[in-house]
């Protein structure tokens, strides 16, 4: 089989790596992700250059001033080498692959665009509120 540009890189590997390799890194991938959205109570899994991770950081950096400390934790996973395996287990967790993936409380809250409006109609506060992650 040629590696053609049809041929996702992702695949690619998968012809070397065998089955074991392959379980080795979900399970990894399964205990970061998971320990990121068990710690922290805002979690966002973005990639730098993407214009919507930038709208959805906007959004939540006009209120990390008001954070208690250890609430927001942003993860850019471009550049990782198991950015394929955290976009596939995003997939599992909320249906999608694309970033930003934007978590409150452990639950998947939306993308840019959703964190965006509900930081303008003033649902993204109530819900940082809710939470308890402003300093008092």
């Amino acid at each position: 089989m040629a590696l053609g540009r049809n041929v996702p890189y992702r695949r690619f590997l998968r012809l070397f790596f065998n089955k074991e390799t392959t379980d080795m890194t979900r399970q990894a991938v399964h205990e970061f992700v998971d320990s990121r959205l068990q710690k922290y109570p805002v979690v966002v899994f973005s990639k730098s250059y993407c214009p919507y991770c930038h709208k959805a950081k906007a959004a939540l950096d006009s209120f990390k001033p008001r954070f208690n400390h250890d609430a927001y934790e942003w993860v850019e996973i471009d550049g990782r080498e198991d950015m394929d395996e955290i976009q596939d287990y995003m997939k599992e967790l909320t249906g999608g692959r694309s970033v930003p993936r934007v978590f409150i409380g452990g639950k998947f809250f939306g993308g840019g665009d959703d964190t965006a409006a509900a930081w303008k109609n003033g649902e993204l506060e109530k819900k940082l509120e809710e939470l308890g992650v402003f300093a008092k």
